[in-house]
């Protein structure tokens, strides 16, 4: 069995270990603009023993942006992006950027930009209905993803994560439910995953091996009708053929119809409430139990579902959700996956890994409560830990 502290390699990067610090929005970019608390909290990552941390979330472009205040790929973003990759590297890890385009997700009146979809839906997310994207739009959307990892090649990244899953646009496109196209975007799901092959390919052609190449992907929606395992199977077969990544990581749940079918445990709606502004947080007072589930939490929750992607691709795999110990760590290590990635646990305790590393018993403090999730608002952070 692979020993998951040992030296790994992904892609064209060697990584100190197989721990990666999966990406959470960290809502440190206000003005657009890496901030130095961003900086810190990545660099304090990289101390703390993860082989490599990702930078989250980097749109492709102005209106896929799930709040005005979050990065997205432009030449004056670059100096502050580039603090952070050497600031990272100076701590011995590694560092990818989560490059996406939120789609659906994205808040149009934040953004003051109309939120693209598959088809025209009502977004509960901004209290607006979303624009259906033309052939046009999703020609120039899989080009920026091209530009952005280039420009992450300059900026110092090591690796570029596309985000596939949650509900974001090619995560729309790939769901039924929200995919009612008639042309050669929707219906089947060869034609629903279109998209999202070719902003794969896109990427692989504009960098080359310059830098590693993942892909986030769903393993279902968690919504009825929407993107199911089998369909995740499959999708994830024809990334495989296309020859377009160097490793791929399965995730759950859609941050449009159901956000905490990823996250597992206790909803925390009251701090969601506190954190929104009117009419969202009435809304949410009113109406948030209808959105916003609670699902039992129990350690590697996704690893039985991602294990049926592991058993039909051969592409290096990395495993999340409830990696929280060295029990989850070996588990994931023996049934096949190469890397494993943690998130709630680290913002609990940033130097987790190390602790790990030092004693095989060490336990994570993270109780899983999820009041984590609100601060993405205001600087994400454990609120068991005053700031």
């Amino acid at each position: 069995m692979t020993d998951v502290f040992a030296p790994a390699s992904l892609g064209p990067v060697r990584l100190r270990n197989h721990v990666i610090k999966a990406a959470t929005f960290e809502g440190m970019t206000r003005g657009g603009v890496v901030s130095d608390d961003l900086v810190a909290f990545h660099r304090t990552l990289a101390a703390g023993g993860v082989g490599m941390t990702t930078v989250a979330y980097l749109a492709v472009s102005p209106e896929g942006r799930t709040d005005r205040h979050q990065v997205s790929w432009r030449d004056d973003a670059l100096p502050g992006l580039r603090k952070l990759t050497d600031a990272v590297h100076a701590e011995g890890a590694a560092v990818s950027a989560q490059i996406g385009h939120a789609g659906p997700v994205a808040d149009s009146r934040s953004n003051r930009l109309p939120a693209l979809a598959p088809s025209r839906t009502f977004s509960p997310l901004s209290m607006q209905f979303t624009k259906r994207a033309s052939s046009a739009e999703l020609e120039r959307i899989v080009q920026a993803h091209a530009d952005a990892a280039r420009m992450a090649v300059e900026a110092g990244f090591d690796a570029v994560e596309i985000h596939l899953g949650h509900n974001y646009l090619a995560s729309a496109f790939l769901s039924p439910r929200l995919n009612r196209r008639r042309d050669e975007y929707g219906g089947s799901l060869e034609n629903r995953a279109r998209f999202a092959r070719a902003v794969a390919r896109a990427v692989r052609v504009a960098v080359g091996g310059r830098l590693a190449i993942i892909a986030k992907l769903n393993l279902e929606d968690g919504v009825r009708r929407g993107f199911a395992i089998e369909e995740s199977i499959q999708v994830a077969q024809w990334l495989e053929q296309d020859g377009s990544l160097d490793a791929l990581e399965m995730t759950a749940g859609s941050s449009l119809l159901n956000p905490m079918y990823l996250f597992k445990g206790p909803a925390p709606l009251r701090e969601f409430a506190d954190a929104m502004r009117e009419p969202v947080r009435t809304g949410i007072r009113l109406f948030g139990r209808t959105r916003l589930h609670s699902y039992p939490y129990r350690d590697g929750y996704l690893l039985a579902d991602a294990r049926r992607v592991r058993e039909a691709v051969r592409l290096p795999m990395i495993l999340l959700g409830g990696v929280t110990d060295r029990a989850v760590m070996d588990e994931a290590m023996a049934a096949g996956f190469e890397f494993v990635a943690m998130a709630r646990a680290l913002l609990r305790e940033p130097d987790l890994v190390s602790r790990l590393q030092a004693d095989a018993d060490a336990t994570s403090l993270c109780i899983h409560c999820n009041r984590c999730m609100p601060t993405i608002y205001r600087g994400t952070h454990c609120p068991e830990i005053p700031v």
